[in-house]
């Protein structure tokens, strides 16, 4: 008799109570449908269209339903389709008004008493990102005065378009100017064109980088003024560490001969609500020229107020 002809009956036995024990397992924890309260909590967090709601209000709703986990990670990539498509046919909008988004920072102090001190800092950007170009102009301010003396008078401006060559590669433009007379320059145009590649394009983690080379003409305190050219890099990183909570940092660097001007910006943001976010900043500057001051590097540590529009 074959050896398996004994072993074969049992099983053909024991099948039905295999059978039966595993549908009453998969009866114990059945798929459900998503209750309707926790569907239309999570449909109006979609339809508000604020990513960081929307995961908060999902992270809860799978917590109230696990058992309709599934029917909610459906919703999700639903709603992330229809967002890609949307974002892709606002893009291919001709109309150059079209597509801008922009953010408002503000900050200042102000101190009387044994010391009068008054001081703000602002910056604005505006951005339009379409399918080929990415156009950015972007304007800052920092002033104070202390006890009838000016100490800090920083303002720039500047425009940077960018054209897409693929998914990562991409050519940059940049024209900006400066003005800084407690470091030495009445004013400071700069021009350079280039090429970067955007290292980490993850939705969580972002980090590019450009380089080219640049022309710089400055106008300094003493009346003097003088043209260079140079190179020009620069690097940007973007971490999302949680819904609420992302993390910047920016740096640029100019070299050429004689001058060297460094500057970073470390950053983290705190989403208070959809349009309105707390910074905590950290800004380096650091120039070596001759001509100008003895003063070559330059901090400043701020918290203000970013407003989305």
């Amino acid at each position: 008799m074959p050896k398996y002809s004994l072993i074969i009956p049992f099983l053909l036995a024991a099948s039905p109570a295999i059978a039966q024990e595993e549908t009453v397992t998969a009866q114990q924890e059945p798929a459900i449908a998503l209750p309707a309260p926790i569907r239309q909590m999570l449909e109006a967090a979609m339809a508000g269209e604020d990513e960081a709601e929307i995961e908060i209000v999902a992270k809860y709703a799978r917590q109230a339903a696990p058992l309709a986990e599934a029917e909610i990670d459906a919703m999700l990539a639903q709603h992330q389709e229809q967002m890609a498509a949307k974002v892709e046919e606002k893009r291919s909008n001709p109309n150059i008004f079209a597509l801008w988004a922009g953010k408002l920072e503000l900050g200042g102090f102000r101190s009387t008493g044994s010391t009068s001190e008054f001081g703000f800092s602002g910056t604005l950007t505006a951005k339009r990102q379409g399918l080929m170009w990415t156009h950015t102009l972007y304007g800052s301010a920092d002033y104070r005065r202390a006890n009838g003396e000016t100490s800090r008078e920083r303002f720039l401006a500047s425009y940077i378009p960018r054209y897409r060559l693929d998914e990562r590669g991409f050519i940059y433009g940049l024209v900006q100017y400066e003005r800084d007379p407690t470091l030495g320059f009445e004013s400071r145009y700069t021009g350079s064109v280039g090429v970067g590649y955007k290292v980490i394009d993850e939705e969580m983690l972002k980090f590019a980088v450009e380089a080219g080379p640049s022309l710089r003409r400055a106008h300094y305190t003493d009346d003097g003024t003088e043209t260079k050219a140079g190179v020009r890099s620069s690097a940007e990183l973007e971490w999302q560490l949680s819904p609420t909570l992302t993390f910047h940092q920016t740096g640029s660097a100019y070299a050429e001969k004689d001058v060297m001007t460094l500057a970073s910006l470390t950053a983290l943001d705190a989403k208070l609500i959809s349009i309105l976010t707390a910074r905590l900043s950290y800004d380096v500057l650091y120039e070596k020229d001759d001509k100008l001051t003895e003063k070559k590097l330059d901090t400043l540590s701020k918290v203000s107020l970013i407003y989305e529009f």
